[in-house]
């Protein structure tokens, strides 16, 4: 079942993996994919190619000037999220822009307020929010099945690529496990809870200077609590668990994608079994969300608003104020 009618027009800034990935989800689903922007035509060429799209740019500043452009979805790394969705929010632009959103609560903010004074869409790619699993584990706890919310658990541990030189071991291009694999839990703890009261700490780091690892405990005026973790150089099950005064949800791995979860009253009988498949790879429901406001005339939604990515962010900044992490946009 398409999501799009096809009417919004949509630009693909950059051409590295998770655009291809985020085009592809948007061509199965029946959005429209007008055009594409690399800082090299060459790259810029072969990707449309590739996915079918009728008009390449060799700059990212064409293809903000595009005229049949309505949305552009930012998909370059997190230190140039910043500049490149203002980019495209001067140009008239509404934006799709991947997390971490930016690189600190500074720049997020800079963001957000531009797109609100110019009346445009300036939404997170956390597209973990828009699945239909997590739509109706927030029906679930919403509806009181579970009682009152405790805690939340959640990891995202990877093995990936340990090369010194590689983009995730860079600090110049806001390599760590935090921005990439981090946010995950931290946005759905943000999700579940909300906004925490306090935050405590630890990492451990590379030899580049990034964190290989980050452990964190959230912790609410309520006494609930939220525990996350995250790690680039060893895999695990990456399940996430919220766990109630009358149950809990056991999401299964990895608890991140469309995946089935189990909600469990509290003498571990079962309440409810979500295993709900969808098309493609998922990403094309936080697309749908884009042009659901951008149709409406809303700029702000509720899964996901500016705000609570600008706290997301502050959230990351304190997280690397307690563990030594420093960026250069940091310093700007």
């Amino acid at each position: 079942m398409s999501l799009s009618d096809g009417t919004i027009r949509w630009g693909i800034l950059g051409t590295g993996f998770i655009a291809d990935l985020q085009t592809r989800d948007l061509r199965e689903n029946g959005f429209t994919v007008q055009a594409v922007g690399s800082r090299s035509l060459d790259s810029s060429k072969a990707f449309a190619e590739h996915h079918g799209i009728a008009t390449a740019h060799g700059s990212y500043e064409d293809l903000a000037a595009d005229p049949d452009v309505d949305v552009i979805y930012i998909a370059t790394p997190h230190p140039m999220h910043h500049a490149n969705a203002l980019l495209a929010l001067n140009a008239g632009k509404h934006v799709l822009v991947e997390k971490s959103f930016t690189m600190n609560a500074r720049e997020a903010r800079e963001v957000t307020e531009a797109a609100a004074g110019k009346g445009l869409v300036a939404l997170e790619a956390m597209w973990t929010r828009f699945l239909p699993h997590m739509v109706r584990i927030r029906e679930i706890i919403a509806a009181g099945t579970i009682g009152e919310v405790r805690k939340v658990v959640a990891s995202h541990n990877q093995s990936l690529p340990t090369d010194p030189a590689h983009r995730l071991n860079d600090p110049a291009l806001g390599g760590g496990a935090l921005l990439d694999l981090g946010i995950y839990p931290i946005s759905f703890a943000f999700d579940i809870l909300g906004t925490p009261s306090a935050i405590r700490a630890s990492a451990s780091m590379t030899a580049t200077g990034v964190d290989r690892q980050t452990a964190a405990i959230f912790d609410y005026d309520d006494g609930a609590q939220a525990v996350v973790d995250c790690e680039l150089d060893a895999a695990s099950a990456n399940r996430a668990m919220v766990v109630g005064s009358k149950g809990w949800i056991d999401v299964e791995h990895t608890w991140y994608n469309p995946v089935p979860f189990t909600v469990h009253a509290v003498d571990g009988s079962v309440l409810e079994r979500f295993d709900e498949p969808v098309n493609s790879r998922g990403m094309q429901f936080q697309a749908a969300e884009v042009e659901r406001l951008v149709k409406s005339g809303e700029t702000v939604g509720t899964i996901l608003p500016p705000s609570e990515s600008v706290a997301i962010m502050a959230a990351m900044d304190e997280i690397r104020r307690q563990i030594g992490l420093g960026y250069g946009a940091d310093r700007a």
